[in-house]
């Protein structure tokens, strides 16, 4: 039996930040044995419509990890992205779509990474995903 890729999705606006998740993410995926692929996309934002695109077109993918970064600067900005960024992903995740959100809010650079390598957010995410795949799994044997 093929087990469906997870697919994780990185913001690319802050690589440098992006990139030690999508390696935590990575480990944990291959911890667990599961098959994985990753794309990129501009920015936190572009995250949610890019899951949603995959699952409309009917991608066989087994859950999501969401990706990404941002940093509070001087305007309100920060805040749509947060709020909308965060409402997409709430939003697949009520349809049933199985998503770890990674997607970090922060104040500053040094919390940006102090939760991207330290704490490993990335792999908070991959195992969140993980959880939310098993519990889909458990109610599709029981219905």
């Amino acid at each position: 039996m093929t087990l469906s890729p997870v697919l994780i999705v990185a913001g690319d606006f802050y690589r440098d930040i992006a990139q030690p998740m999508i390696d935590g993410a990575s480990k944990a995926l291959d911890d667990a044995k599961l098959p994985y692929e990753l794309i990129t996309v501009p920015g936190a934002l572009e995250i949610p419509g890019a899951i949603a695109q995959a699952e409309l077109a009917g991608a066989d993918y087994a859950g999501y990890i969401a990706l990404g970064c941002v940093i509070r600067g001087e305007t309100t900005h920060y805040d749509y992205v947060c709020g909308e960024s965060a409402r997409g992903l709430m939003e697949l995740s009520l349809g049933g779509v199985p998503v770890g959100n990674g997607i970090l809010t922060v104040e500053n650079r040094d919390q940006a990474m102090a939760r991207a390598v330290e704490k490993n957010k990335g792999a908070d995410a991959a195992q969140a995903c993980i959880s939310l795949m098993a519990l889909r799994t458990k109610f599709e044997k029981s219905a």
